[in-house]
């Protein structure tokens, strides 16, 4: 035990030296900056609104006679006509609002299936469209929502460098696709570029990452934890790919956090894929939120 006390400060792990107060403060330092972002105006946190756009023309503001009702802003806006496959928004006359960054009282609306897609703001609220397995929708978020005003904070498992993994990466062939379902009923193919596998207490466990189109390893997973003293519908985590030439990458689930379902009911999150159902304790990230929505 005194050996592991002074020895440099540091723990090992799969042969690598981590020095434990250097990690300590790398993850401190992650979850502010994960704070800082939830709370941001436009964060998770704002998220008020998720309405799906059926085709044709459809009202929309918070008066409850609109087609789609609002949670904030005038209690008219506008119309907005749909084919299904894009949205053409008319504000209606004399209300404050912008279409994107213009001057223009009506414009059809880039979705986030494109690079940049079109913000309408109206007060301190906003909407953009989305889409997902085809449908369209209205994202709506706005800075003075109940569950941005009123976050409660996030609270974590201590932090444990043994729950930092050199894990090794296993890939797929090239196009290879994995079923994951959404926690509003759809199942969409994503990339899966590969796997990751790591050892603990003598067994070996794998996750199945996907790939968002960032190259970035998105490990969508549940454990013996899920649903008691965390999420019940799982956690997320990132890795970074392996550098050319290497197959290992480094797991580290004090980063494991909450997908944006636990903070509010107008989210789209994936859930963990019955490959990623790990039979083990992960006692490291984030817990359950004690104001979650679901």
């Amino acid at each position: 035990m005194l050996f592991q006390t002074l020895l440099f400060a540091a723990v090992i792990l799969s042969g690598a030296a981590i020095d434990a107060d250097a990690h300590r403060t790398e993850i401190e330092q992650w979850r502010a900056g994960r704070i800082e972002r939830l709370q941001k105006p436009d964060g998770w946190l704002s998220l008020v609104g998720l309405h799906w756009v059926d085709p044709g023309t459809l009202t929309l503001g918070s008066a409850p006679g609109n087609d789609i009702v609002l949670a904030t802003g005038p209690a008219t806006l506008g119309t907005i006509d749909s084919d299904g496959k894009r949205v053409v928004l008319a504000l209606a006359d004399g209300v404050d609002a912008k279409i994107g960054d213009g001057s223009a009282r009506s414009a059809t609306l880039a979705s986030d299936a494109t690079e940049a897609p079109t913000f309408v703001t109206f007060g301190s609220a906003n909407f953009h469209v989305i889409e997902r397995s085809g449908r369209l929708a209205l994202r709506v978020k706005d800075a003075q929502a109940a569950t941005r005003t009123d976050f409660l904070g996030l609270e974590s498992y201590p932090i444990d460098p043994a729950f930092r993994f050199d894990a090794r990466f296993e890939p797929h062939a090239p196009g290879k696709t994995i079923p994951i379902a959404n926690i509003i009923g759809t199942l969409d193919p994503m990339p899966n570029p590969g796997a990751v596998v790591f050892e603990k207490d003598g067994a070996s466990y794998r996750l199945e990452a996907v790939d968002e189109g960032d190259g970035q390893l998105f490990l969508i997973f549940a454990d013996r934890t899920s649903g008691k003293e965390t999420y019940g519908a799982g956690r997320f985590l990132y890795a970074a790919p392996p550098v050319a030439g290497s197959d290992r990458v480094v797991v580290d689930f004090n980063r494991a956090y909450n997908p944006p379902c636990v903070f509010t009911p107008h989210a789209t999150c994936p859930l963990a894929p019955p490959e990623n159902r790990l039979d083990l304790a992960i006692n490291a990230g984030e817990k359950r939120y004690r104001g979650e929505a679901h």
